[in-house]
């Protein structure tokens, strides 16, 4: 037999506001772009989920000039209703800004994939593709890039080099004592294919220990080297808006104006 009992009327409003209390006390939502430390250097890293995210590759203004900055994309996508929340340096490119290698935007090939070894950190193979495609993404080798895509390329992609982490291995003329060390940012996937990973180094490190990031304390099994030197971050969540050299391709999310 069950026992009913009179409600309390106090008892159901300090119930309440107890209620009320924890939810005002829950922590905020984490941001998507984080500092991390790593072999005692500082990294920010931005992480987002393929599916969910509006993630772009951006290279020509309207107006016909290259965006070149993170300003000039910034106030683009204001005019037509959006919001940056997060933009990169999405790629090696030529004095005029060209692309080095493979760019899509759009589904619209602009520069061709480059096989072949060459001179610089470009050349020095493997190298990879950075691409997105309707809520997949991928951090692909060259050559099987050009397998994967040889009917039709991808909506958005970036050919850039090295790979910095390719099946689980970093490359193979990475030195651990390596001297050459500058600030780098590159782009690592995760096992399942989910989640874009993002990275910039706050201080000059060598590829080995920057690989490593991303393979030891991201886990991504395979990562591409974005660039070094011009590197920067453009990160809304975070308030962080450098400023550098013109840029070629960028890579941004965008969201919808607030």
């Amino acid at each position: 037999m069950v026992h009913e009992y009179p409600r309390n009327p106090l008892g159901i409003l300090l119930g309440a506001l107890a209620l009320t209390l924890l939810a005002a006390c829950k922590p905020p939502p984490a941001h998507a772009c984080n500092p991390v430390t790593f072999d005692a250097a500082p990294y920010t890293v931005c992480a987002y989920d393929v599916a969910t995210t509006d993630i772009r590759l951006f290279l020509t203004h309207p107006d016909g000039a290259p965006y070149a900055q993170f300003d000039r994309l910034r106030d683009a996508l204001q005019s037509d209703g959006y919001a940056l929340a997060f933009a990169m340096n999405g790629g090696m490119y030529h004095e005029d800004r060209r692309a080095v290698g493979l760019y899509v935007e759009d589904g619209v090939q602009q520069a061709p994939l480059v096989k072949s070894a060459g001179p610089g950190n470009f050349g020095m193979l493997p190298n990879g593709v950075f691409w997105i495609d309707d809520g997949a993404a991928g951090v692909t080798e060259t050559t099987a890039y050009a397998a994967q895509f040889a009917e039709a390329p991808p909506r958005y992609a970036s050919q850039s080099g090295p790979m910095l982490v390719l099946g689980g291995k970093l490359h193979p003329d990475f030195n651990e004592n390596g001297p050459s060390r500058k600030r780098r940012n590159g782009v690592g996937l995760s096992a399942d294919g989910k989640t874009l990973y993002f990275a910039i180094s706050d201080t000059p490190v060598n590829f080995h220990s920057f690989a490593r990031l991303f393979r030891d304390q991201l886990g991504t099994p395979n990562a591409l080297y974005l660039d070094g030197v011009v590197s920067r971050l453009y990160a809304a969540d975070l308030q962080r808006d450098e400023p550098g050299l013109d840029l070629g391709p960028i890579v941004a999310v965008v969201t919808d104006a607030p």
